[in-house]
């Protein structure tokens, strides 16, 4: 029971939840997946990597697609059974932390809202763009003060939507993602019909099986090119973060969570297969090769793809966005998870009680995603105005706690499956599986180290190391202080009394749960 070590802790039912007041049996799978797949911002992530993983390894970008894939899928997979165990909201936070003890587990949570905290930076700072090139006003777009202005805009809407409730943000999610997804295939679609029909522009090249499997790389372009792909199919796991306000919760998450992952690698495969054969490789012109157009590859294309008359330009102009909502989607359910895990971790006394407020009308999350969109703003301003470069290695820095986190929830699933295997489906799917995809994560994560820790990777050097390798370590050193002075505040979490370790039993006293209005009785003492 909260506040006492020495009551019977209840048993734990095999694929429950403890209640905190969320709306349950809000989302179905559709509205799951669409969260996932939305969650990524496909349009954005391929606008803005698609040209640097070119530039890395040319024609075999399709290549590290499916590569990337690989590791994702296998993280999705502990994902999904793990959900089956224990569908918390708080995933990795509270996996981990029934594995490896409180202070790894709290950790993990950590990961999760740095990483959604200074992704948030980047996709403010895109949806602001874009909304201004939308409409014209590309002088704007172009002028750090009002696109940051819009940014701050955009992610005080999205919070603010987020704050009314999962439904809807569930049709707003409907709308964002039909309208990306669509442009998306209308932009390969052209392309390809125009590469064959030899109406492309010079430098084009016909599609290749060859380009599907990464033959003759480099090491070292090799892992560029992976670390850069692993971002872009980075966010699927926001559809087992609702999973208590998800129908059929021990299910439902885990297969959105898988079938994300496939959705993704179809889009991103057939859209770079396209985009490479369009505008070939070269480093000119809209050549994917050319430095000019990594940032922005449709923005580069989309004229040439589309063409110049006017059902070419109302293209062109749903190419812009879909860039636009992907990025507002994204922004959007990057919220959903960050404050669900501090919910989650509030809940158990992992951090302060007021996380752990739910609307009494809405059923969401109050403080936290309160706090999620002001922290988000915040460091989106204090960057911009520190250094557009810092801010820029930032939003690199995140392949690390990414890699990070989801290393640890592979390794929590192996690890807190080793004793109940029943057979070869869960050797393979709830031990090898999820032990592969922690191990590949770990070595992403020591690829990075050593990749970003080179002081000519990135746009900033401090005292001789790369910008990159400071912020992302640093991001995760600041978890550790953070740990250590929480702990000393309210030690309950961390002695073990509010969720211990290796065991399904919860302290969380049931008649306080969290209901709607209603607070959990303080677990911090």
């Amino acid at each position: 029971m909260t506040g006492s070590s020495s009551a019977p802790a209840p048993p734990r039912v095999e694929g429950a939840a403890v209640d905190k007041g969320l709306k349950s049996g809000a989302l179905g799978l559709v509205s799951s997946i669409v969260l996932g797949v939305s969650s990524t911002a496909p349009a954005y992530a391929l606008a803005a990597t698609l040209g640097f993983v070119v530039i890395a390894v040319g024609v075999k970008a399709p290549a590290i697609m499916l590569l990337a894939f690989v590791p994702m899928w296998l993280i999705a997979v502990a994902y999904s059974e793990l959900n089956k165990r224990e569908p918390d909201c708080g995933t990795t936070f509270s996996w981990a932390t029934r594995a490896f003890g409180p202070r790894t587990g709290w950790m993990g949570g950590w990961g999760i809202i740095a990483a959604d905290v200074i992704v948030m930076a980047n996709l403010a700072q895109v949806a602001g763009s874009y909304g201004y090139r939308l409409v014209g006003l590309d002088s704007l777009a172009d002028s750090t003060l009002w696109t940051t202005v819009a940014g701050v805009g955009w992610i005080a809407l999205m919070t603010w939507i987020c704050y009314r409730g999962i439904e809807p943000t569930a049709r707003v999610q409907n709308v964002l993602l039909a309208v990306e997804v669509v442009v998306l295939v209308a932009f390969a679609g052209y392309a390809l019909v125009k590469v064959y029909a030899g109406t492309a522009p010079a430098g084009a090249l016909t599609p290749s099986p060859s380009w599907l499997w990464p033959s003759g790389l480099s090491w070292s372009a090799l892992t560029e090119a992976v670390l850069l792909a692993i971002f872009i199919y980075w966010g699927w796991d926001s559809a087992v973060a609702v999973n208590e306000e998800t129908a059929d919760p021990t299910r439902s998450p885990g297969r959105a969570a898988i079938i994300s992952t496939v959705l993704l690698v179809g889009i991103y495969t057939v859209v770079s297969v396209a985009t490479v054969a369009f505008a070939g490789v070269g480093s000119a012109g809209i050549g994917l090769g050319n430095e000019a157009n990594a940032e922005d590859v449709f923005t580069a294309l989309g004229t040439a793809v589309f063409g110049d008359d006017a059902f070419g330009r109302v293209f062109e102009a749903l190419l812009v966005l879909s860039v636009l909502t992907s990025s507002a989607a994204c922004t959007q359910t990057t919220i959903l998870p960050t404050a669900r895990g501090s919910l989650s971790m509030a809940a158990y006394g992992a951090l302060p009680r007021s996380f752990a407020r739910i609307h009494p009308r809405y059923l969401t999350p109050t403080v936290s995603t309160i706090w999620m969109g002001a922290v988000s703003i915040a460091f989106y301003v204090g960057l911009t105005l520190v250094s557009e470069n810092v801010l820029v290695d930032s939003i690199t820095a995140t392949g690390m706690l990414i890699a990070f986190y989801y290393g640890l929830t592979g390794f929590a699933c192996a690890w807190e499956s080793r004793r109940s295997l029943h057979g070869p489906r869960d050797v393979a799917m709830r031990f090898l599986l999820p032990l592969l995809g922690g191990l590949f994560m770990a070595a992403v994560f020591v690829l990075a180290c050593v990749e970003y820790a080179d002081p000519e990777y990135g746009e900033t050097v401090f005292h001789g190391v790369g910008g990159v390798f400071v912020i992302g370590v640093g991001a995760l050193l600041l978890g550790v202080l953070l740990m250590v002075v929480y702990a000393r505040v309210a030690p309950a979490f961390f002695r073990g009394r509010t969720m211990p370790r290796g065991t399904g039993d919860r302290l969380l006293d049931t008649a306080e749960r969290a209901r709607p209005g209603r607070q959990p009785r303080d677990p911090r003492t």
